[in-house]
């Protein structure tokens, strides 16, 4: 079958399925998956493993105190795989499904997590299914849906960075750009924990027996802001502050949380490095501790990632879809395959708006042609 005739066929599937897709989706919504809520995220973790087992796949789950890590395999397990890679936790908190289910008006779907990510979830587990009723999978199709991506994806970083090694290419249905473009480059983020130990003391009868540990702490966040390169695309805020107990003691603590954002490889190594060598004490003996939160390095538009997009724009106008490709501010777990030469394709999600929003939509039209797009990329890129 060529391309062409490929394309032709899941078009048709999913003209006359067009309400599966939709279906998965407020199934999907109608589920809180808050991060780190193990228990809440198992309903969806079964939800999805369900689906798939029903498509004939293999299904290992990777258990973690907050949340189950899925991993599934489908297809011959002969030749280098395709990988799909998502997360399905979301930033919503319990109750939101019910306060907020999904509603569909004018051709938008809104709905909590609709456009991060359960659109693209719901796209790719139904061009799963499109491809397992036409009876199409003839390579190893590979499928990593993560539970910890809205909060750094540390547990489930090993498995991403191993099972994308290995594969051949990376789809990624985040959500796609404004307009539906693909998102060729993002920048990494490192957050931090910088906690400051001072010694408490009577603020009147003798201060100077204490060591304000909000002193020192604003002292170091003068060395970290001096760290921004803007020029470089690195930019630094000091976004949550707290110290002391009360007005008349020498505060004993304070800490900050520090997030930085950054567009190339070199700087992320240089903040970093920084960061790891601020002062462990200060002259005025209050002591440091940095720890780091989340470290995401930024995927740099490197030649395998230039090359995976070309590809894609192909196969897309096969299905009329003209896509364009573009930067994005905000990370993904394809951050952490672009370092390691992967080849990957990222915002392959319906096109909508409002990620982390209570106006978030995808549009349906988006969702159908990305079920259509997803399983043309599974085969042919």
């Amino acid at each position: 079958m060529t391309n062409e005739e490929l394309a032709e066929a899941l078009v048709r599937w999913v003209e006359r399925n067009s309400s599966v897709p939709l279906e998965m989706l407020r199934r999907l919504v109608a589920l809180d998956a808050p991060t780190g809520d193990a228990d809440l995220l198992a309903e969806t973790e079964q939800l999805i493993t369900t689906e798939l087992q029903e498509l004939g796949a293999t299904v290992d789950r990777h258990p973690t105190p907050g949340g189950t890590h899925i991993e599934a395999r489908l297809g011959p397990q002969h030749g280098a795989p395709v990988l799909i890679l998502g997360h399905y936790d979301t930033v919503w908190a319990q109750g939101t499904a019910a306060a907020r289910p999904l509603s569909l008006a004018n051709g938008h779907v809104n709905g909590p997590g609709v456009f991060d990510m359960r659109g693209g979830l719901a796209a790719a587990m139904t061009a799963l299914r499109a491809l397992t009723q036409l009876e199409l999978i003839d390579r190893p199709i590979w499928v990593l849906f993560t539970a910890d991506e809205e909060a750094g994806s540390q547990s489930s970083q090993g498995l991403i960075e191993g099972l994308g090694s290995r594969a051949a290419v990376v789809l990624i249905p985040e959500p796609s750009l404004p307009g539906g473009g693909m998102k060729s480059a993002r920048r990494g983020v490192l957050t931090y924990r910088v906690e400051v130990t001072g010694r408490e003391a009577h603020a009147g009868l003798d201060p100077e027996r204490g060591i304000s540990a909000i002193r020192g702490l604003i002292e170091m966040i003068d060395h970290i802001e001096a760290l921004a390169d803007p020029s470089a695309g690195t930019q630094i805020n000091v976004g949550v502050i707290a110290g002391g107990t009360r007005p008349n003691v020498v505060a004993g603590s304070a800490f900050a949380e520090v997030d930085v954002r950054i567009t190339h490889v070199p700087e992320y190594e240089r903040v970093d490095a920084a960061m790891s060598a601020l002062p462990h004490e200060l002259p005025s003996g209050a002591r440091v501790a940095v720890t780091t939160v989340h470290a995401r390095p930024p995927m740099e538009r490197t030649q395998a990632i230039a090359d995976a997009v070309r590809k894609a724009q192909d196969l897309a106008s096969l299905l009329r879809l003209d896509l364009a490709e573009g930067p994005a501010g905000g990370g993904s777990d394809g951050n952490f395959l672009a370092p390691l030469g992967v080849s990957l394709v990222d915002g392959l999600g319906p096109e909508g708006d409002g990620a982390h929003a209570v106006d978030e939509f995808i549009l349906l039209r988006s969702l159908e042609e990305r079920t259509a797009l997803l399983a043309l990329l599974a085969l042919r890129l």
